[in-house]
C-alpha cells in the first residue's frame, strides 16, 4: 500500500490536484490558514488518473471489505468516484447528501440500498472527518450496515483518527499527507526545509500561521 500512496501522491501533484504553498498559505472554508490545498475532483478530468483512482479504490474495497454488498458515495466530491467503483464491481449504488432535501421525498440517501445490506463508503478527502461520519450516520439510520470507508486522501489529523475510532469505522486511504510531503520533496516540488513547516501545520492546523 505504501507504494500506491507515493504513486498516487505523484499523480496528484502532477495534475495539481494537491497544491503546496508554505510561503503563501490558502484559506479554507473553515477559516484555517493552510499551506496545502487538495481538490481530488480534478482527477476526473484526466482519463488515466481517473482510471487509476477507480481501480485502486476497487482493489482496496476487495482487499479490506470483501463482504461489501453495495457502495455509497459521499456528496459531492465522491459521487462520481463512488459510481465508478460500484459500476466496476457490479454492485448497487447510492450517494449521501450532507442533509435531507427540503422538498420532494426529503431523501438524504439517494439511490436504492437493501435494508441490512453491508455497505462500503467511498470518500474523496478526509480532513476532520466530520462530514464523512455524518454520511455514515445517515446510512446507519437508513438501515444498512457500514462495513468501512475507502477514501482517496487523508490529512491524518489526530481529531479525525479519534472520530473514526469512536464511530467504529475502519478507514483505508489511497494516499495521505506524509506521502505527499515525501514525494513533493523528492521531486523538488518543495524545498526540504519546507517539510518541517508543513509537518508543524498538521499538528495544530486551527492555530497555525506562517
Amino acid at each position: 500500500m505504501d507504494n500506491i500512496k507515493k504513486l498516487f501522491a505523484r499523480k496528484l501533484l502532477e495534475i495539481k490536484a494537491v497544491k503546496l504553498q508554505p510561503d503563501e498559505p490558502f484559506t479554507w472554508a473553515s477559516g484555517w490558514k493552510s499551506p496545502i490545498y487538495t481538490d481530488n475532483r480534478k482527477t476526473l478530468g484526466f482519463s488515466d488518473v481517473r482510471s487509476f483512482v477507480k481501480l485502486e479504490l476497487c482493489h482496496a474495497v476487495q482487499l479490506y471489505f470483501p463482504e461489501a454488498e453495495a457502495v455509497a458515495g459521499v456528496a459531492t466530491g465522491a459521487i462520481a468516484q463512488g459510481a465508478l467503483v460500484a459500476d466496476q464491481l457490479g454492485l448497487p449504488y447510492a450517494y449521501v447528501r450532507p442533509k435531507p432535501k427540503d422538498h420532494g421525498m426529503g431523501n438524504q440517501v439517494e439511490g436504492e440500498l437493501r435494508q441490512g445490506a453491508k455497505v462500503v463508503v467511498i470518500e474523496d478527502l478526509i480532513s476532520t472527518g466530520g462530514s464523512s461520519l455524518k454520511a455514515v450516520k445517515a446510512l446507519r439510520e437508513y438501515g444498512v450496515e457500514v462495513v468501512g470507508m475507502v477514501a482517496s486522501f487523508t490529512y491524518g489529523f489526530p481529531v479525525a483518527e479519534e472520530a473514526f475510532r469512536e464511530a467504529g469505522v475502519t478507514l483505508i486511504t489511497l494516499s495521505d499527507y506524509e506521502a505527499v510531503l515525501e514525494t513533493a520533496a523528492e521531486t523538488g516540488y518543495i524545498k526540504e526545509e519546507d517539510k518541517a513547516v508543513l509537518a508543524e501545520w498538521r499538528k495544530n492546523p486551527s492555530e497555525w500561521s506562517v
